[in-house]
């Protein structure tokens, strides 16, 4: 059910009400876009059904399912049509489009296109364990989680939130587990692993499908790469990559999660009481397999247009965490270094 997380902590005055979230959701229903319209984004009923609930709550855990959908215009086609307008002009008044009139060609050209162009959809879960006070968003793509964090933030009176941080950066926790070989009770090293050097090179060196306890990954990191992606297994039940920025990617349920389960318990509240149970469990351990978490305000990590501490505080902030010898998590919303890696 869910591929990737990025993880935020909610506000401990956030008094949670499934009812005052379906209010709010229902102000922003998803629907298809119009005939010149680019893009359409809003919530769909998280089982499928026609007309239901938009929040649903199965074993005390509320799912969402924010859907967006696009319009394909290669940039190729427009750019030809635009081409034919201006040429057309050029021959019938003899003159050649201004940079301001190709501006408005091209605007005419993509309401001329839209109603012929394809539709691309894609959705992504979201999850609110009201007990443990989290929001998880099914995507690696920090700009997809901006978005979702904006209208719920907007939607529900009181709802703040911050990135989940750690007292241990993930990439200083992940050198280390590489380093001795060593990781935190309950995890094991799988097989995958990305290094990137800081400084001007940028060089990059992959593992996959390939055994890490070798000497060759310790003298890379010896050498100035870090690691800014390391599979991992917690408790033989959940395979997961973890990031540089605290994201977690590729999660699978492993065999373990499936023992004893009968074909006949599918459904949606079987996947998501069995996705959240586990979740809901691997969370709290990698936090603490990462120091514990080390938040320094709510509020932090979020979209620019939510945040009202000044930008130039926060290099400051980490600046004089490192003097004093600390090492944080991702305190700002990461890079969002690969967006087309995520379902949604």
């Amino acid at each position: 059910m869910f591929k990737n997380m990025i993880v935020y902590r909610i506000a401990e005055s956030w008094q949670g009400d499934l009812q005052v979230l379906e209010d709010a959701l229902q102000k922003t229903v998803f629907a298809e876009c119009g005939a010149t319209q680019e893009r359409s984004v809003g919530w769909v009923p998280p089982r499928g059904e026609q007309h239901g609930p938009l929040a649903e709550s199965v074993a005390g855990q509320w799912v969402m399912r924010f859907m967006s959908e696009s319009k394909m215009l290669p940039a190729s086609v427009l750019n030809r049509k635009v081409n034919e307008k201006a040429e057309h002009i050029e021959k019938t008044e003899g003159r050649k489009p201004g940079k301001k009139e190709k501006k408005d060609l091209k605007d005419e050209a993509k309401l001329d296109l839209l109603p012929m162009a394809f539709t691309k959809q894609g959705a992504m879960w979201v999850w609110i364990d009201s007990q443990a006070r989290t929001l998880v968003l099914d995507t690696s793509a920090q700009g997809r989680a901006d978005e979702i964090v904006t209208l719920l933030v907007e939607g529900l009176p009181g709802f703040a939130l911050a990135l989940v941080d750690t007292q241990t950066s993930p990439q200083a926790a992940m050198a280390h587990w590489l380093m001795t070989q060593e990781p935190p009770a309950g995890f094991n090293i799988d097989r995958e692993c990305e290094l990137k050097a800081a400084d001007e090179s940028k060089a990059v060196v992959r593992y996959a499908r390939h055994p890490l306890d070798i000497d060759e990954v310790r003298q890379h990191i010896e050498h100035g790469k870090m690691p800014t992606k390391l599979a991992m297994t917690w408790d033989d039940r959940v395979s997961f990559v973890l990031t540089e920025g605290l994201q977690i990617k590729k999660i699978a349920l492993l065999d373990a999660v499936m023992d004893g389960q009968s074909q006949d318990d599918g459904g949606f509240d079987t996947d998501v009481t069995i996705a959240t149970g586990e979740l809901s469990r691997l969370i709290p351990d990698l936090i603490e397999a990462l120091g514990g978490e080390g938040r320094t305000g709510l509020g932090e990590g979020l979209p620019a247009s939510l945040s009202t501490k000044p930008a130039e505080t926060l290099p400051v902030r980490l600046a004089q965490g490192r003097s004093q010898g600390t090492v944080t998590g991702p305190a700002a919303a990461p890079a969002d270094t690969a967006p087309e890696e995520a379902p949604f």
